[in-house]
């Protein structure tokens, strides 16, 4: 797969400007306060696993509208309180699986919390356990197209906001220090860890690799290949809704909540990636924390010769020892 999106040299500069809703906080504000308005945690039950070393429960908060979401609240069997929090997102089309199929945040000491994207999990992985019940608006059958064609209705507003309650979700779990939770995920988990970041101001961390959701427009121009790909195919048979879906989309860019985040983030990206293009990386980066009046720590790993899966396992161990220097308390 040859390399298609910019050179390496144009996109260490490359900072675009992204048309931002006037709205666009007021938007996320009422969103936010609307879903804060009961307490995140549900239930919280211990299950086994066959795993001597890992003490998991099977939780439920509350997400958008209060509706219950489902996931894993894994951490080490022996480890003393408290402990900080690594809160991730799966990737697009996943649910949340089996709690032994993502161990690798347990076994470095963290507390774990993986969401369930409500909705999904029905393409890859072991599925998932938590329905989307406002599903339904136009759009297609993809959640990338559902609700396209108004902000409200759209399925990420849903998925975000469930992204932000995970959050205070783990928060509220008994051994878990609420001043060190880091917002984690790859591919659409990449995007929903940055959405957290622009909307979740006293998050301690965030580690994004090949976010969905940034650079939207360019990325729809690009490719073809998964979410935008499906966006491309509404908008080649509905071929009147090109203005509301880029509206639509516009309260969903990565880019306009990278500017509006405070925590120290990690960035990863493949450059023949072909699903998420690294220029949406690479401008959700340089403009992060912009808008904040700070300089947050961040840093960027770009993989040449790899696609979508980025660094995998290398850049895994990079994100281990970022997280246990800036996670240390």
């Amino acid at each position: 797969m040859p390399a298609f999106d910019l050179p390496l040299e144009e996109l260490e500069r490359y900072r675009p400007d992204v048309a931002e809703p006037d709205d666009f906080d007021d938007f996320w504000r009422h969103t936010l306060e609307t879903a804060a308005e009961r307490e995140p945690l549900l239930s919280a039950r211990s299950v086994p696993t066959g795993l001597r070393l890992v003490r998991t429960w099977d939780v439920t908060f509350r997400g958008f509208a209060g509706d219950p979401v489902r996931a894993w609240f894994s951490r080490p069997a022996d480890a003393p309180d408290p402990l900080p929090a690594v809160v991730e997102y799966a990737g697009y089309g996943r649910g949340r699986g089996f709690p032994h199929e993502r161990l690798t945040w347990v076994n470095a000491g963290y507390a774990h919390l993986l969401m369930d994207n409500r909705g999904q999990g029905d393409q890859y992985g072991s599925g998932g356990a938590t329905p989307d019940p406002h599903a339904t608006a136009p759009g297609g059958p993809g959640p990338a197209v559902r609700g396209l064609l108004a902000p409200h209705d759209h399925h990420y507003r849903r998925l975000v906001t469930d992204a932000v309650r995970a959050v205070a979700a783990v928060r509220a779990l008994p051994g878990v220090d609420p001043a060190r939770v880091a917002a984690v995920g790859n591919s659409q988990g990449g995007g929903l860890a940055l959405a957290v970041a622009g909307l979740v101001p006293d998050l301690a961390a965030a580690l994004v690799t090949a976010p969905l959701l940034c650079g939207i427009r360019r990325a729809l121009e690009l490719s073809d290949e998964g979410p935008y790909g499906e966006i491309a195919a509404y908008l080649a048979v509905h071929r009147g809704a090109e203005r509301s879906a880029h509206r639509t989309l516009a309260y969903l860019e990565g880019v306009s909540f990278a500017r509006r985040a405070h925590a120290p983030a990690h960035f990863g990206v493949g450059l023949r990636d072909r699903v998420c293009p690294p220029s949406g990386a690479y401008a959700a980066y340089h403009r992060y924390g912009e808008l904040t009046g700070t300089e947050p720590r961040r840093e960027i790993h770009a993989y040449p010769y790899n696609g979508h899966e980025g660094g995998d396992a290398a850049h895994v161990r990079r994100q281990l020892d970022w997280a246990a220097e800036v996670l240390a308390g």
